[in-house]
């Protein structure tokens, strides 16, 4: 660790969610420090990084750091009848995590952020207006000042109990490979399967984008075994998928919370960001477009109060967002109450009803995930303290 032991803020957690707001902040010209228990960043992926056309179009991300578009998905029922699902503009990119993690870090540093990879968050007490932040490195104990912590530090987080803020209670777990030159049969797309042996309360699936291919499972912990359930579903794709001289290139898994994000995320001492907030898509699972977002607005926020706003806190709340969600939560909750396949081969026979047709195209194509949380930054920037920063915190600034 560097002689400077007093920062602004300390983010514990160097995911996207972590990267984008430390970044941020350090743009802003805020002494950060980024703590991450991995070695190296590029490694331990947990996720398989679809990002939509939403996140794409209002996101500034490397071109190289993501797979070729993807238009087509299609949804198989329990007895594998297909039912194939077009967009009319180029929906998904998978993203290479590893390169765009540490594209993100080099941004951090090269912006002043002081980096602490191979490093444990050991908790934290409250001095005065200030942080007394532990950290565990390679069998020392170390301890820094900070005006304000951020917990990004997944789904399981130990920064949240420690601030008093709202943890996950309800998640499923993923397991999934990814390969290269694996054959797959037709175009590039995501194929979906629903299958509540394989994956209760979730899915399995196949995503090929011409260049990588993940095979994946997920669902409720309590009812399957992931690993387990991976080796049968890859087993009984048959010739949709040729691995003979394919090159496996990761193994991944961990928890997704599927709760909807935290009521309470933030106080005067530290907030939430990416899974710790909850901040995934109750239905779907996604969390690549929330965490973007309310990395931002958290970031314009945390400026916003340490430069001497105390109602910041005020747009930074769960309960704002939580309404936005109450549809997915009630269809996540039909979800997880579905344990016979022969309920999910009738609902999948009603997909191909028009007007239920059009709501799965509405899942999978539509650009209603996270709210918009754009406008909110630019006018938490436009009349205080941290105005003269307002470029840093739009939604397209890397």
């Amino acid at each position: 660790m560097t002689a400077s032991e007093r920062y602004d803020v300390a983010v514990i957690g160097a995911g996207l969610a972590g990267l984008r707001c430390a970044h941020l902040l350090g743009q802003s010209g805020m002494q950060v420090l980024l703590v991450d228990r991995k070695p190296s960043l590029p490694n331990s992926i947990h996720t398989t990084g679809i990002f939509v056309r939403r996140t794409l179009e209002d996101f500034a991300l490397p071109d190289d750091c993501l797979g070729p578009p993807v238009r087509r998905v299609t949804l198989y029922s329990p007895r594998r009848r297909a039912l194939a699902l077009e967009g009319k503009h180029d929906e998904f990119r998978v993203g290479r995590m590893g390169a765009l993690y540490q594209h993100y870090l080099d941004l951090c540093c090269e912006s002043g952020v002081e980096w602490l990879p191979a490093t444990r968050f050991g908790g934290c007490e409250v001095r005065s207006r200030e942080l007394i932040v532990r950290l565990e490195r390679g069998g020392n104990s170390r301890q820094v000042t900070t005006r304000y912590l951020v917990g990004a530090d997944g789904a399981n987080s130990r920064v949240a109990p420690i601030l008093g803020l709202d943890t996950n209670r309800s998640w499923i777990v993923g397991a999934e490979e990814v390969f290269h030159h694996a054959v797959v049969d037709g175009p590039p797309q995501f194929h979906c399967f629903l299958d509540p042996k394989l994956a209760p309360g979730y899915l399995a699936w196949l995503v090929h984008d011409g260049e990588e291919t993940h095979v994946g499972v997920a669902g409720y912990p309590q009812r399957f075994d992931p690993l387990a359930s991976l080796q049968r579903f890859r087993a009984g794709l048959g010739d949709l998928l040729n691995l003979d001289h394919a090159e496996l290139i990761d193994r991944r898994g961990g928890r997704i919370p599927v709760g909807g994000i935290l009521r309470s995320i933030a106080n005067r001492h530290g907030l939430l960001i990416g899974d710790a907030a909850g901040a995934v898509s109750p239905l779907t699972a996604g969390g690549l477009d929330p965490c973007m977002r309310l990395s931002t607005l958290a970031a314009s926020v945390i400026h916003r109060y340490l430069s001497g706003d105390e109602q910041a806190l005020a747009n930074y709340s769960g309960d704002r967002f939580r309404t936005r969600f109450v549809s997915r939560l009630w269809m996540r909750r039909v979800a997880a109450g579905v344990r016979h396949a022969w309920l999910l081969e009738l609902g999948c026979l009603g997909l191909r009803l028009p007007i239920v047709s059009r709501f799965a195209r509405h899942v999978f194509f539509g650009r209603g995930s996270f709210p918009d949380v754009t406008t909110e930054v630019d006018a938490a920037i436009s009349d205080g303290p941290a105005g003269r920063h307002a470029a840093v915190f739009c939604g397209r600034a890397n």
